[in-house]
């Protein structure tokens, strides 16, 4: 009998069972001794969605938005790069407020908190190498190693890095904290590979593209743990958006189709939310709590 994966990053929703085993990264967490057990609190069922092909495609559509928005508040807008990231650092700490108060994961709350991720972590990195002349090499250094760092304390601490185990107000915290630098790390890596190899933005997309679906051949044929598939990939996915946004948005001499970004930024925000309505309707990827399951925050 084929054994059953922890947290496949491409599947699709299937049924579980409280006697399928799991990998050990996803294992149920039993406190040691001496530890608070957090287990009254706790979820039936994960805050983050059930990944599918929807979820990848709102993935990247939040990444391509990200770079656009990001650049729409900054240049057309007038914001500047700080005062752009105060303004998007307010909203998302709105709709993070939403998402921990709520008992259970929301689409309607979760991919809008995703999408305010993406422009807060592009605006991150673009403020450190724009305004502060951080040189991409370093920002790309210290994103991976905060990013190391959060995934050590979360595993240290909950014992999993599951996204199928989000079911806890800490590990929802290290779960944002992680989405957050994941997109900061991938903007500035993005920059420093299209700026040293100078490949176009439709060469670079198709580039990313390649390498997810290397992550995805490695999980499936070579029995790459699905837990680090599934964040490698998130990285991945932040510089491929920010390849199609930036080919669709940027002027025809820069090698891009000249859309602009308010006109890039409306259309994905547009197909975003009406997956978004989609998967509120039909709420195949959301895992429902038990009955009378409790969480705070």
């Amino acid at each position: 009998m084929k054994r059953a994966t922890s947290q496949d990053a491409f599947r699709c929703p299937v049924a579980r069972s409280d006697n399928v085993t799991y990998e050990t990264s996803e294992s149920q967490v039993v406190p040691e001794a001496g530890q608070p057990s957090d287990s009254r609190d706790r979820l039936r069922w994960s805050k983050v969605p059930e990944v599918t092909l929807c979820f990848w495609i709102i993935k990247v559509l939040c990444t391509t938005v990200g770079e656009t928005a990001a650049d729409l508040l900054n240049e057309k807008a007038g914001l500047g790069p700080t005062g752009a990231s105060v303004l998007m650092s307010a909203l998302l700490a709105v709709v993070l407020v939403v998402q921990f108060r709520s008992s259970a994961c929301r689409p309607g709350v979760y991919w809008p908190a995703v999408a305010l991720t993406s422009v807060v972590g592009t605006l991150i990195s673009d403020n450190l190498a724009d305004t502060m002349g951080v040189p991409l090499e370093t920002s790309t250094t210290v994103f991976a190693i905060v990013l190391v760092v959060v995934f050590v304390v979360w595993y240290r601490r909950e014992r999993t890095l599951s996204i199928h185990h989000v079911d806890t107000t800490s590990r929802e915290s290290f779960y944002w904290l992680a989405v957050l630098f994941t997109f900061a790390l991938g903007t500035a890596a993005g920059d420093l590979v299209s700026e040293h190899m100078e490949l176009g933005y439709w060469l670079s997309a198709v580039l990313l593209a390649t390498a997810i679906a290397a992550v995805a051949l490695a999980h499936f044929a070579l029995d790459l743990d699905a837990v680090w598939s599934f964040w490698i990939a998130y990285v991945l996915t932040r510089p491929l958006g920010a390849s199609i946004g930036d080919y669709l948005s940027q002027p025809t001499a820069d090698g891009g189709l000249a859309l602009g970004t308010v006109v890039t930024s409306t259309l994905f925000t547009a197909v975003i939310a009406a997956l978004v309505i989609y998967l509120s309707v039909i709420r195949r990827d959301v895992a429902e709590p038990e009955h009378g399951s409790g969480h705070t925050g």
